[in-house]
């Protein structure tokens, strides 16, 4: 028997692998994509194609699903809060890695 090693992580991964990963059903999956939680690529065939970094969105949403029983709207509207809160502490740590201080609303004149 030969062994396989991974020499890299695939830069994308299809229908099928993606849904194994995910440990979800293949038609599971595409409803996700035609409700708007999960970004995808179309081939010239019309197969889809996900970045590895969905895996953990998928399983974001798959959270939000069971643990707090949302319907699939109200997921949508946390999903993009959440992306929008991660974007706002990605800037903030950029903002403090270069030495500026966040501004202060409650204080005249503090840094912006």
């Amino acid at each position: 028997m030969t062994t396989v090693y991974a020499l890299a992580v695939p830069t994308r991964l299809s229908l099928d692998r993606f849904a194994r990963q995910a440990n979800l059903h293949p038609v599971l999956v595409q409803r996700y994509v035609a409700l708007g939680l999960l970004d995808c690529s179309r081939d010239a065939a019309g197969n889809l194609w996900f970045s590895p970094a969905a895996v953990r969105r998928v399983a974001r949403v798959q959270r939000l699903r069971s643990d707090l029983s949302l319907n699939y709207t109200a997921i949508g509207l946390v999903m993009d809060l959440l992306d929008r809160v991660d974007e706002l502490e990605s800037a903030l740590r950029r903002s403090q890695a270069r030495g500026h201080e966040p501004a202060d609303p409650e204080v005249p004149g503090s840094a912006a």
